[in-house]
């Protein structure tokens, strides 16, 4: 059975690739609304073989929808993911700014969530993704204690004029062409920004305080410590993981549990290039995992680095893989 299907900030990075990956995976789509606000509204989306316009959020009829997407930059997502869960529509929060009270899924880590049968169901952010992802295989070899976690954020977390400012100030800098910074606090190009989002009472950002808490539940409550850094890459988000267990953890039984984890792929060489970068991941599924060693500075401490596209797995696709565990569930109405 087809659904119908509404996506919203659909012209934005994350909602572009949702609407890809829905045709890429082949799912079965009756109909598909793309949806915006302002400026983006009467354009057009390529969905497969076909053009899609978009159209106004604010005049969606909610009662004929059987599965929403929300992307990042969706204005007001909370109140519009209840609304539309109201009126009996099955909605995948993967705005960043998820309903405290929905369940926050990566399908190869906690799938059991779904059997509550939430009406929404949150996607996490692309760090807590790629955390949770490699950490729950060494779960099964010993508790987890606690993690400490270094974000490395490309600018297409924060969408197409972060990209293009990246590009330009890249440019300016050859051609001594000065400009001014517009999407980011301080300069992007060939520098390091430690500050992805606001900062709150305590000191962290909304991307830190987003990673704790959504790794942390996935994870089974284990403390998040995390620290996110915006750099100068267009695509590619990494972890540098610092997690301490209750017991020893080899190095050898660490690669096997990831080598046999889905969605991972090792790459773990001590030689030159013998570990994924960024570039190697765009347009990549899997989250690549690298340089894993011990940390001697703690009681079985064990140190790894990981990176992924984030618009892919960390982004549009763990947001239709949800989807699909839903349809498999016949969760969603049609």
């Amino acid at each position: 059975m087809a659904h119908r299907i509404a996506v919203t900030g659909a012209t934005g990075q994350v909602g572009r690739e949702i609407i890809k990956t829905l045709a890429e995976r082949e799912f079965p789509v009756a109909s598909m609304a793309a949806l915006g606000s302002g400026r983006s509204v009467g354009g057009s989306l390529s969905f497969g073989e076909r053009d899609v316009k978009v159209e106004a959020v604010e005049r969606h009829d909610w009662a004929g929808t059987d599965l929403l997407f929300l992307a990042p930059g969706t204005v007001g997502p909370v109140t519009l993911a209840r609304k539309a869960a109201a009126a009996g529509c099955a909605v995948v929060d993967a705005s960043g700014f998820a309903n405290p009270d929905a369940p926050v899924m990566v399908p190869e880590v906690n799938p059991g969530v779904l059997a509550a049968d939430p009406r929404i169901v949150a996607s996490p952010v692309a760090g807590a993704i790629l955390l949770a992802m490699v950490l729950h295989p060494l779960q099964s070899l010993a508790g987890l204690v606690r993690v400490s976690v270094t974000s490395l954020q490309p600018v297409s977390g924060a969408g197409r004029e972060a990209m293009d400012e990246l590009f330009s100030q890249t440019r300016g800098v050859f051609v001594n062409d000065p400009s001014v910074p517009e999407q980011f606090p301080k300069p992007i190009a060939f520098n390091l920004i430690p500050q992805v989002g606001a900062f709150g009472e305590g000191g962290l950002t909304d991307e830190e305080e987003a990673i704790a808490e959504d790794a942390g539940r996935l994870l089974g409550g284990v403390p998040v410590a995390a620290t996110c850094v915006r750099v100068p890459v267009f695509i590619g988000q990494c972890l540098t993981i610092q997690a301490t267990f209750d017991r020893p953890v080899d190095e050898a039984e660490a690669r096997e549990a990831i080598r046999g984890a889905p969605g991972l792929t090792l790459l773990d060489r001590r030689d030159d290039g013998g570990y994924v970068t960024p570039l190697d991941t765009v347009g990549e599924d899997p989250i690549f995992v690298s340089r894993i060693r011990p940390d001697a500075t703690v009681p079985n401490g064990l140190a790894l680095w990981c990176a992924g596209d984030n618009l892919r797995k960390g982004g549009a696709l763990n947001a239709v893989q949800i989807a699909e565990e839903l349809l498999r569930r016949g969760a969603l109405r049609g």
